[in-house]
């Protein structure tokens, strides 16, 4: 039987529960990613399987009905004490029932590349579709093999940021102020769609959550002293990802954030973690996002999101009194705004 989690400690006692887990299935980050949504866990065990969906489910305005979705990164279910032999069909039932008896009509959740078993656990429920390759650098090597595996050209530019710049950890609330006003700047200058916005108290939850770890850097002009360029990144047991970054106007030739992500690498190894995921790209013909990521691994892991349509006949009826286009690929369709 489905049970619904909304509360802090049992949430976390449950996720801390799986060998597996990320910092996206986290409550802290459900709470600070939530928007309009409300966050559950939905927790099924059957013997000794175990399996954790966080999602956020919303009311669809005007209507009785609700959808849910993931947080933005890469969630999907958690899963204890299952194999390739894993038989998911009750879990399917229970799973649909749910969704069914909650007026939830349509699921839609972004996977984690780095969790094997999350296809198997979903198997024949909706359809896992593939959407791009995530850059990610496996942090077991050594580091000057890490390194040796970097394209030529991103080479000389560590080599030349690194004679005028200096890396440290904001270290107090006015360095992490420095890290906001940059990344705001990064955002207005690229026009960057406001899902990309986030309101300095996001930023500040972010930073202090006990639910998994934060490391935000500062890239120093070392002539003037000036912070030209800041990233955050976090992560949680062995994983840790580049998460937002930003680059003062003015210094863009110097690449800090290449620094930044540089100097990140080196510390996650020494701290022992597994793996650094540097994220996807923008999917287009020139994707100069995935590029620049791949200058620093060529290792891949294809990144997969999951839909379902619990209620067909009524998810095609909100399209056609939604007046959407046919044929965007944007799920739900009944949402799409034309962004």
């Amino acid at each position: 039987m489905i049970q619904v989690i909304e509360e802090k400690k049992y949430w976390d006692d449950f996720i801390s529960s799986f060998e597996e887990s990320d910092l996206y299935h986290t409550f802290d980050y459900h709470s600070i990613s939530k928007g309009e949504g409300r966050p559950i866990l939905l927790k099924y065990c059957d013997g000794q399987v175990c399996i954790g969906l966080p999602l956020l489910v919303r009311k669809i305005p005007d209507t009785a009905f609700y959808d849910a979705t993931s947080v933005y990164g890469y969630a999907g279910p958690l899963y204890k004490n299952i194999s390739n032999s894993f038989d998911n069909r009750r879990f399917e039932n229970e799973l649909l029932e749910y969704f069914a008896s909650n007026n939830i009509i349509s699921v839609f959740s972004r996977l984690n590349p780095f969790l094997s078993l999350q296809h198997l656990v979903l198997k024949n429920i909706g359809d896992i579709e593939k959407k791009g390759p995530v850059v990610t650098i496996d942090l077991k090597k050594d580091i000057d093999i890490q390194r040796q595996e970097f394209g030529r050209r991103l080479k000389g530019q560590l080599n030349k940021v690194r004679r005028y710049c200096s890396v440290k950890k904001a270290a107090n609330d006015r360095e992490f102020q420095d890290f906001i006003e940059i990344y705001h700047e990064n955002m207005d200058r690229v026009n960057a769609k406001p899902m990309y916005y986030f309101d300095d108290d996001y930023f500040k939850v972010l930073a202090k959550s006990n639910g998994f770890n934060t490391e935000t850097l500062l890239a120093i002009h070392n002539e003037s002293g000036e912070v030209i360029g800041a990233s955050l990144f976090f992560y949680k047991n062995s994983i840790v990802h580049y998460h937002l970054s930003g680059t003062k106007s003015e210094y863009l030739h110097l690449m800090p954030t290449k620094l930044l992500i540089d100097e990140m690498r080196i510390k996650a190894t020494n701290m022992g973690l597994s793996q650094f995921n540097l994220g996807g790209g923008l999917a287009g013909a020139n994707d100069t996002l995935l590029q620049f990521k791949s200058s620093f691994s060529k290792d891949m892991t294809d990144f997969y999101v999951w839909k379902l349509i619990v209620k067909p006949k009524v998810y095609k009826k909100m399209i056609a009194e939604s007046d959407k286009p046919n044929g965007v690929g944007f799920f739900p369709l009944y949402r799409y705004n034309g962004d």
